[in-house]
């Protein structure tokens, strides 16, 4: 069974930093892009950062400049670094492992991981 488990969540001050990681079992991570995302209370799923297979990324505007997701293949473990962080970063975050075959689209979830930050 795939299992993405994630950590590195909690709660932090205005302008505090946090790490988080996941690891992937049974998946190749190599061949997925690996994603991480959150959701706040209240609202919709949205995307954070993305690394593809290629090594390429992709960043929400809100968080350009203080996010930085990365990789480490030979680990199966993707990573976020969270810097400054503001109230507004308060969510749940979900690492996701996703490829493409053909018309078939792989889909995998961590099981999310809260972060809470005070002002």
């Amino acid at each position: 069974q795939v299992q993405l488990v994630e950590s590195g969540g909690g709660l932090v001050q205005l302008g505090g930093f946090l790490r988080f990681s996941c690891v992937a079992s049974v998946i190749t991570p190599s061949w997925f892009t690996m994603s991480w995302y959150r959701q706040a209370r209240g609202k919709e799923r949205e995307l954070v950062a993305a690394t593809s297979t290629g090594g390429s990324t992709n960043y929400a505007d809100s968080i350009k400049g203080r996010f930085t997701i990365s990789r480490d293949n030979a680990k199966k473990t993707v990573y976020l670094q969270m810097n400054s962080l503001t109230p507004e970063d308060t969510a749940v975050y979900y690492c996701n492992a996703q490829r493409i075959i053909g018309t078939n689209v792989l889909a995998y979830w961590g099981q999310g991981t809260q972060v809470t930050v005070s002002s």
